[in-house]
């Protein structure tokens, strides 16, 4: 008796959790394994902290360069469909800005499309690599 409840609380366990993956489409990573860039955002809820940002406070998210410390913040973060969301970005020195679209294309595709403002730059073998216009991420 003890092993079917157990097996059905897990059941159970296991079904709210992919149930809840699906509701919330704008919280999870992102990847893009050709710039090694990833986003790490939470659009739904409370918010992310910035590793070495924490004085910042808990913010929509953030794009990162892999192996690097240099981080694009998402300072503003608005739903505007079950597919999109508008953001705006600022770098963490302050310096440039920009506005920029993300879209959910299937299950595990997302584009990150820039908009007004800067271009988005991450540190790439110590000169700068500008991201591409539309960007594809893939959900980790």
């Amino acid at each position: 008796m003890k092993r079917i409840l157990t097996i059905a609380a897990l059941a159970l366990m296991a079904a709210s959790a992919m149930a809840q993956s699906d509701a919330e489409p704008f919280k999870g990573n992102l990847s893009n394994d050709e710039y090694k860039v990833y986003i790490n955002f939470d659009f739904h809820g409370s918010g992310i902290n910035v590793p070495g940002h924490e004085i910042l406070g808990q913010l929509p998210g953030y794009l990162a360069k892999q192996r690097n410390s240099f981080y694009w913040l998402i300072t503003s973060a608005k739903i505007v469909g079950k597919d999109k969301a508008e953001i705006e970005l600022i770098n963490d020195y302050g310096s440039e800005d920009l506005t920029a679209t993300l879209t959910i294309k299937d299950d595990s595709t997302y584009v990150l499309t820039q908009g007004d403002g800067s271009a988005l730059k991450v540190p790439n073998d110590g000169k700068w690599q500008k991201l591409p216009q539309k960007l594809v991420l893939k959900k980790k």
